[in-house]
């Protein structure tokens, strides 16, 4: 194992913007990843980017609900 193997999965080493963290969240919320997308997810997407991308889209999908269930029982 070379030191380059080691620095492979930090987060200092990680490209992937913020807005391709969203397209692969939103993605899996739908749950077709195809698995070499996965592996490269897993390769160059930041934890902490995922955890936040994920918090967000789960929010923007709950208000989405409540907006739509309102817009049905107020008629």
């Amino acid at each position: 194992m070379s030191a380059s193997d080691d620095n492979e999965g930090s987060p200092t080493t990680r490209k992937a913007r913020f807005g391709q963290t969203l397209r692969a969240v939103a993605w899996s919320f739908f749950g077709i990843r195809k698995s070499a997308d996965h592996e490269q997810d897993v390769r160059k997407l930041n934890p902490i980017h995922v955890v936040i991308a994920a918090v967000l889209g789960a929010a923007i999908f709950v208000v989405s609900l409540v907006v739509l269930v309102n817009v049905i029982t107020s008629k």
